[in-house]
């Protein structure tokens, strides 16, 4: 296992003539580790940062992403993907090559300044984490939230670090005006599984702690519980609505693991290598709730699955927030 990666693999890509061979011999050296690529921050020159939303699963018109790349490395990403449209691999790639619009803070204000744009809420990120190690350095997240600020523009912001606790200033202020909502996602509170399935980033206890800190602020925070691994942390879902709503959550949802393009490749490799003892279990189980696929592009089907197993999931889940959730306030929406 390479210490610190999510993937453990590059996978090809797709727009390329030329294939790669793995060679178990070389990788299983013993200084495979000390000679490993370190993450590398490549700067790249976007004439446009917002992405039009068409999906009906998500509830937000624009997304935004100041990187492409995450170092985060969770192995599931569904992200991972969109790495290849750039010139790289979804598996290590994706993760050791982050790609940085410094340029993001001002194609953002350029387009909200144009006489043409229509305020509707963004959503920061989308694709990948704003908040990963790479933005303690460039702060382009940051910049992002001054922007909106200054034109009192409404976000919502999703996350698995706590390094969102940084701008801590203008989230309250933005939140006096009802402009922004956050999501933390947590996937597990198992942290020996963390580990393994995201390796850099937060705990789940820094996590829960970052949703209390945002809650007491007066910042709204729900919790995305996702993905849901079928075999792995689907048996956490109670477990995870609890801790979420004590930590001051004012709503949970979830998602359901999907293994599309490369992602499945990588994902399988990865659990063979980090769990051979339930790794069958575990694929096998994710094929029930994907009439025996791995992964989905439906809309409506993608998030949730289908199947006697999924409608289970579904009620669990319902059930869940029945309980911990129903005395939470509500809020209006942007």
């Amino acid at each position: 296992m390479k210490k610190g990666r999510g993937a453990q693999i590059n996978t090809d890509n797709r727009f390329h003539q030329h294939r790669s061979e793995h060679i178990p011999e070389l990788e299983d050296r013993p200084d495979a580790e000390l000679t490993a690529d370190p993450t590398e921050h490549i700067t790249v020159f976007p004439k446009s940062i917002l992405n039009k939303v068409d999906s009906p699963d998500i509830p937000l018109d624009y997304s935004m992403n100041p990187y492409q790349g995450c170092e985060h490395g969770c192995v599931y990403c569904y992200a991972r993907n969109t790495h290849s449209y750039w010139g790289y691999s979804a598996g290590l790639d994706f993760e050791q090559k982050i790609l940085i619009k410094k340029d993001a803070p001002a194609i953002l204000d350029k387009r909200l300044r144009h006489k043409n744009w229509k305020v509707s809420p963004i959503m920061l990120a989308g694709n990948t984490d704003c908040y990963q190690p790479a933005e303690k350095k460039y702060e382009l997240t940051r910049q992002i939230l001054e922007v909106l600020w200054r034109y009192r523009h409404p976000v919502g912001l999703i996350t698995k670090n706590k390094l969102i606790l940084r701008d801590l200033d203008i989230l309250e202020k933005m939140a006096q005006h009802n402009l922004v909502r956050v999501a933390i996602s947590v996937t597990t509170l198992q942290e020996e599984v963390r580990r393994l399935l995201e390796p850099r980033t937060a705990t789940s206890k820094e996590r829960l702690s970052t949703i209390k800190t945002l809650s007491e602020a007066g910042i709204p925070v729900n919790v995305m519980a996702a993905p849901i691994i079928p075999g792995l942390t689907e048996h956490e879902v109670f477990p995870i609505a609890e801790a979420a709503a004590e930590a001051g959550a004012l709503d949970i949802h979830y998602t359901l693991v999907r293994l599309n393009g490369d992602v499945e490749t990588i994902f399988l490799d990865w659990l063979h290598k980090a769990m051979p003892d339930r790794a069958q279990k575990v694929e096998n189980q994710i094929r029930d709730y994907r009439g025996g696929q791995l992964g989905d592009s439906r809309f409506g089907k993608r998030m949730r699955g289908e199947g006697l197993r999924a409608d289970l999931l579904k009620q669990q889940f319902n059930l869940a927030r029945k309980r911990y959730f129903a005395d939470k306030p509500s809020r209006p929406p942007y």
